[in-house]
């Protein structure tokens, strides 16, 4: 088994750039753990949690020329695993399970967020306050932990906590009058 190169972030992404197969090993290696995190709160099952990721890399691998350096590596490596996963939900018809944040909270209507598209999801997101908006993005979106959160925007990771039930109440309303306001309600 080939050595794997410690990497700075800078060398990580030329090297990858360059189509450096030790290069894309390591980054794949370095944020794997984080991603497959992120991916297994869409779905439950880990065959399609590992489908969504490796065609999530593929994506990085691909673009990696164009980053920037101006935010973190980890944040765009998130945003292009998100859209991977956003385009096999909505490939496959699944959109349910973007709002289940912990598998704790039952749909409002078992039907409403099976026949909800991402883009209103999102646009549900949109309308959160920004605290909450800017919460739910890190926390069920990007996957993070509270205590990431936490040390991300300077507070506590009870603070970050408290925002989980406030968020959740924010969108099952939004999602609920979505509903009722459109012909999803039949």
């Amino acid at each position: 088994m080939p050595e794997i190169v410690d990497y700075s972030e800078k060398e990580l992404v030329e090297q990858c750039a360059k189509n450096k197969r030790q290069a894309q090993e390591a980054l794949y290696r370095r944020f794997f753990p984080a991603m497959l995190r992120m991916c297994l709160r869409y779905s439950s099952d880990k065959d399609i949690a590992l489908e969504i990721l490796n065609a999530g890399f593929l994506r990085v691998f691909q673009k990696i020329h164009t980053f920037s350096f101006s935010g973190s590596l980890e944040g765009w490596i998130r945003r292009i695993i998100f859209h991977s996963i956003s385009d096999y939900f909505r490939q496959h018809g699944r959109q349910e399970t973007l709002l289940d944040w912990d598998g704790r909270d039952a749909p409002t209507r078992a039907t409403a967020l099976n026949e909800l598209y991402f883009q209103d999801i999102m646009g549900l997101v949109d309308q959160l306050p920004a605290a909450e908006k800017e919460f739910f993005g890190l926390y069920a979106i990007e996957g993070f932990t509270h205590a990431e959160i936490g040390e991300r925007l300077n507070m506590s990771p009870g603070t970050s906590k408290w925002h989980s039930p406030i968020s959740r109440k924010q969108l099952k309303e939004s999602t609920q009058h979505l509903y009722n306001n459109s012909n999803y309600a039949g």
